[in-house]
C-alpha cells in the first residue's frame, strides 16, 4: 500500500477540523436547548441586538484569508437555524402588485429574496405581501416573526411607517436594517429594507434609531433639522407624512445615529425646541448598523 502523499496528509487534517466543527455545533446546539428552556412561555424569542453583537464581535476577532462576508453568512445560518430550535420562525415581505415591467418586478422579487436570505437563512419560510397594513398586522398577532419592508423614501404615495405610529405594546418595532452583511452576489437593485417585529430595543454600540414626531400642524424638515441639532441628535433621514380628513395629523419620521430611549434627556430637548409635549416624540425602534467590508 502506497504511503499518504503530502495531500492526503492535509486532506486528512481538514477532516479532523471538520469532525471538531461539528462536534462544537453539537454542543453549542446543546446551550441553545437550554436557552430555549429559560425562554418558554414568551411569544417572541428573537433577540436582534444579541444577534449584531455575536456578528460583530466575531468579524472583530477574524483574521487570515478567509472572506469575511462568507463568514458572516456561515454565522448567520447557524444563528437562523438555532433560533428555529426555540419555536417558529417565518419571514413576510411587502412587495407591492407590479408597477413596472414584469421583469423588472420580477428581479425586484429575486433581490429582495436574495437579501433576505443572508440574513435570514436559506431554509426559512418567506411569504410575499401586498399589502403592508396586513403584513404588520400579521407580525403583530405573530402570525409572521417578521416582515420586511422597503426603507422609507422621501416621497412616496403610499408610506408603510405610519402603521408604527402607535405606543401600543403589541405594535411591530424596526429591529434590523438589510442588507447587512452586504449586497448578495449579482445584486444589480439599489434597494434597503427594514425589518419590524414587536420586541423591545437594545443597544448594540453601533445603532440608529427612528422616531416619531407627531404634530397637528405642518412642520418644515428644515426646521425639524435644526431642531434636531440643537437637541443634539445626528439625523440620517427625515421624511413627513400628513394624514387625510377632519382628524387628520402629522407625522415625522427621523433616522437618529445612535441609540435613544424614549426618557432619554434628547427626547426632552427636541420637544423643548419644537414647542411640542414629548408624549408627541417617541421612538419605534432601532438597529445594529450593517457591516461594511
Amino acid at each position: 500500500m502506497s504511503a499518504n502523499t503530502p495531500l492526503d496528509n492535509l486532506r486528512q487534517e481538514i477532516d479532523t477540523i471538520d469532525n471538531a466543527i461539528q462536534d462544537l455545533i453539537t454542543e453549542r446546539t446543546k446551550v441553545v436547548e437550554q436557552i430555549r428552556e429559560e425562554k418558554r412561555g414568551q411569544n417572541i424569542k428573537i433577540r436582534p441586538a444579541r444577534e449584531c453583537s455575536i456578528i460583530y464581535r466575531l468579524m472583530e476577532r477574524h483574521t487570515g484569508p478567509f472572506p469575511r462576508r462568507e463568514l458572516a453568512r456561515i454565522w448567520r445560518e447557524l444563528i437562523v437555524a438555532t433560533l428555529s430550535f426555540e419555536g417558529p420562525f417565518s419571514i413576510g415581505v411587502h412587495i407591492p402588485a407590479e408597477t413596472k415591467s414584469d421583469n423588472i418586478h420580477h428581479k425586484l422579487q429575486c433581490d429582495y429574496h436574495s437579501m433576505i436570505r443572508d440574513q435570514y437563512g436559506s431554509f426559512t419560510p418567506m411569504s410575499r405581501y401586498v399589502s403592508a397594513t396586513k403584513l404588520i398586522d400579521d407580525v403583530r398577532s405573530h402570525k409572521v416573526s417578521i416582515g420586511v419592508l422597503a426603507m422609507p423614501k422621501q416621497v412616496e404615495q403610499d408610506a408603510w411607517w405610519p402603521l408604527l405610529a402607535s405606543k401600543a405594546t403589541d405594535t411591530p418595532r424596526i429591529i434590523n436594517r438589510l442588507p447587512f452583511i452586504g449586497a448578495p452576489q449579482g445584486f444589480a437593485t439599489n434597494i434597503d429594507a427594514l425589518v419590524v417585529c414587536p420586541v423591545p430595543s437594545e443597544p448594540t454600540g453601533r445603532d440608529h434609531t427612528f422616531l416619531i414626531i407627531e404634530t397637528t400642524e405642518e412642520m418644515s424638515l428644515k426646521k425639524i433639522s435644526k431642531a434636531l441639532k440643537r437637541a443634539g441628535i445626528k439625523q440620517a433621514l427625515t421624511v413627513a407624512w400628513q394624514g387625510t380628513g377632519a382628524n387628520s395629523r402629522y407625522l415625522y419620521l427621523v433616522e437618529a445615529i445612535g441609540f435613544i430611549k424614549n426618557e432619554d434627556n434628547e427626547i426632552l430637548q427636541l420637544s423643548e425646541v419644537l414647542g411640542i409635549n414629548t408624549s408627541l416624540i417617541w421612538t419605534i425602534g432601532t438597529y445594529g448598523q450593517p457591516l461594511a467590508f
